[in-house]
């Protein structure tokens, strides 16, 4: 009789047990004996704290329209050979000595227009199939000894250029715009009204009309000085004794 109430025993622990794994799903928490009110900060932890942690850790990334730099504009440069001559060609260090640029033949000149980044470029012209520098302009030697012309290419030698440009876009901007104002028009003569023209002075006072510049009285003399005080003109007189 023990043995067989202590089978029984052992088979039901055994059918608890199944029925408690089998009511567990995956993804379901199993339930946990909690002594304390700490104890339940030890599983909900890693809730709590998780967001914290992400926050504590964000990379710093700068803005981008901040970190992005303006490229330099290329400066149109004017290159003049004056010498004597039937074909010119102009290279330099601006494109690394690859190519020649042709120069276009003027009444006493040859001239070329390049565009080319600020900073200091060398130069060199090639007159009828021979290398050959501008004396009247700036000079350099290299390493291999080789003279050169130099050029320095500045922002502030076009800043009158870049200003006759904001100026030119601004007047397309405005060209669609009429130049003569608003309203009527026609060919009959403009007839003032009377109200229009320009009313005279006030006539001077009678006691004022006696000048008495070089005129001897012999009785008193009368100072005034006369101001205008917005459309009223105020006269103020002063008499003195001989």
């Amino acid at each position: 009789m023990g043995n067989t109430s202590s089978e029984r025993a052992g088979m039901g622990q055994e059918k608890a047990h199944r029925r408690d794994s089998r009511g567990t799903k995956e993804g379901d928490r199993p339930k946990i004996l909690m002594d304390s009110p700490e104890d339940a900060d030890i599983f909900h932890g890693e809730d709590i704290k998780a967001p914290l942690e992400k926050e504590e850790f964000i990379e710093w990334r700068p803005d981008l329209e901040t970190s992005e730099e303006v490229p330099a504009l290329d400066r149109p440069t004017v290159f003049r050979w004056t010498g004597a001559g039937k074909e010119v060609y102009i290279s330099g260090s601006f494109n690394n000595w690859t190519n020649k640029i042709p120069l276009i033949r003027s009444q006493n000149n040859f001239v070329a227009i390049v565009d080319l980044p600020e900073g200091e470029h060398q130069y060199k012209f090639f007159v009828d199939g021979q290398w050959t520098h501008d004396p009247t302009e700036p000079v350099v030697t290299n390493q291999l000894g080789t003279v050169n012309n130099i050029i320095q290419v500045k922002k502030t030698d076009f800043e009158v250029f870049d200003a006759l440009m904001v100026d030119s876009q601004k007047c397309s901007d405005m060209s669609d715009l009429s130049s003569s104002p608003p309203g009527p028009y026609h060919q009959d003569a403009y007839v003032p009204k009377q109200e229009e023209k320009f009313k005279s002075p006030p006539i001077l006072p009678p006691h004022l009309l006696q000048v008495i510049l070089n005129k001897d009285t012999g009785i008193s003399v009368s100072i005034y000085k006369r101001h205008r005080i917005c459309k009223k003109y105020v006269t103020t007189l002063l008499y003195k004794p001989i």
